[in-house]
């Protein structure tokens, strides 16, 4: 009895006992699928051996088990009667497709035509040009639908992943993006998507019009002279609309236009940086116009076979931050604090943005983005202990640093954070030192 009380007691004061708070299952950022295991590896070297021995059905059998991923269940085959029949999905569309010992066709629904529309047919004629692999047409039930078709003699395991890439992003992005646009379209084979609650959909939605607001807001009120200092506001701009890619996690119409940003920045024509400035705040203006409605439509959780982003090294990040970085001390020394925040903050989301870099600078950048949007988190539902009463938290900061390092520690043998150089005076200390220290860590992985 004497026991049972003294055991409560230490449970009421140290949280003895207690079990570790349940989470939200939300996901962040672009899916990658770089992140595969030796045997992934195996299977693709079975792959090609078999394809040079002529075994083709077990050359895309082998080649199938190297695109499965176990965590998302994205694929999925069968052979019957000497013909392989093969289902992957890819964010909201579903691509199945057949092979024999001659040929290979696979296809990918993406919309019903009602009626049609000469806007929309030379839209699809325009898009033929640019592929490679893929064509678009229209089926025999009037459905728009992407197609490859090859004799297998030519169709390699390196052919066929950049084919089914093609496919499968191509008919993934235009989907959203042709329902929204042509009123003639219906949504077709999209029954495997997991629709967000209305809760989470309406957060997301609010978090990334306030967030757009907050800049424009910075940039005509702010003290920055942005006639003098174009940069600032492209940091800020560039900022936003990361964070909004990262965090908010879009489909459809939101992630092309944050896409066309990207691409507006680092466009070679456009040289001016005050045109760059203004193109870029036309497409946050397009984002912050649309209607929640419109916005709840590309709100969904999905399964993907492909990823976007290119896979990197430690090298890059660290050269990034070495190029980037630097830019922060003057307006960090002259009190343009939302400028100064917006440089560590698009440091991070470019990297995410661009690269599947290796998972612990992943898990590095993730936790970034945990402690300086806190707010959004919590509101979202997630109970993070890394700041207390908006300030930030130095103790489970460093705790959880040290988990991501214990958690990687068997690949990466030699990554060692240096928790001596991060700073807690400020928001900004912080946010520098951080990526200070992730840029010094040793990414040496160990020989498999």
């Amino acid at each position: 009895m004497k026991q049972t009380i003294i055991m409560s007691i230490l449970n009421s004061i140290f949280g003895f006992g207690k079990k570790e708070t349940q989470q939200p299952d939300l996901r962040f950022g672009r899916y990658s699928d770089s992140y595969k295991n030796d045997e992934k590896y195996d299977d693709w070297d079975r792959s090609l051996k078999l394809f040079e021995n002529k075994s083709y059905i077990e050359s895309y059998k082998a080649f199938f088990d190297y695109l499965s991923d176990d965590r998302e269940k994205n694929v999925q085959y069968t052979e019957e009667e000497g013909k392989l029949y093969f289902e992957l999905f890819q964010g909201s569309k579903r691509i199945i497709g057949i092979a024999d010992h001659r040929k290979l066709r696979a296809e990918s629904k993406i919309a019903r035509v009602k009626e049609s529309n000469i806007g929309l047919l030379r839209r699809l004629l325009e898009k033929n040009f640019n592929l490679k692999y893929t064509r678009f047409a229209l089926d025999e039930d009037q459905n728009l639908t992407m197609i490859f078709t090859t004799n297998v003699l030519d169709n390699s395991p390196y052919k066929l992943y950049y084919a089914l890439k093609e496919l499968a992003t191509n008919s993934d992005k235009q989907d959203d993006i042709l329902l929204e646009e042509f009123e003639h379209l219906d949504p077709i084979d999209n029954q495997h998507i997991v629709p967000l609650s209305g809760n989470i959909c309406r957060l997301k939605y609010e978090y990334a019009q306030n967030s757009i607001r907050n800049v424009f807001r910075e940039i005509d009120e702010g003290k920055l002279n942005i006639t003098h200092y174009p940069g600032g506001a492209s940091y800020l701009l560039l900022d936003v609309a990361l964070r909004i890619d990262y965090l908010v996690k879009p489909e459809g119409v939101t992630m092309e236009t944050v896409e066309k940003i990207n691409r507006l920045f680092f466009s070679k024509e456009m040289r001016d940086p005050h045109h760059k400035n203004n193109s870029i705040r036309k497409e946050l203006k397009h984002l912050l116009e649309r209607s929640y409605e419109d916005f709840e439509e590309e709100c969904y959780e999905v399964i993907s076979t492909f990823g976007i982003t290119s896979p990197a090294g430690h090298e890059q990040l660290a050269n990034f931050v070495d190029a980037e970085l630097g830019n922060m001390q003057w307006y960090k020394d002259n009190n343009h604090h939302a400028v100064a925040k917006a440089i560590p903050g698009y440091i991070v989301g470019y990297l995410l943005f661009n690269y599947s870099l290796p998972e612990p600078d992943r898990a590095f950048l993730h936790l970034y983005m945990q402690i300086m949007e806190y707010e959004y988190f919590e509101n979202l539902g997630y109970h993070l202990p890394f700041r207390s009463k908006g300030a930030l938290n130095k103790s489970a900061i460093k705790d959880k640093i040290l988990q991501i390092k214990k958690q990687y520690k068997g690949q990466y043998s030699r990554i060692n954070p240096n928790l001596k150089e991060l700073k807690f005076t400020s928001e900004l200390d912080f946010a520098q030192t951080y990526l200070l220290m992730l840029k010094s860590l040793d990414m040496a992985k160990i020989p498999g």
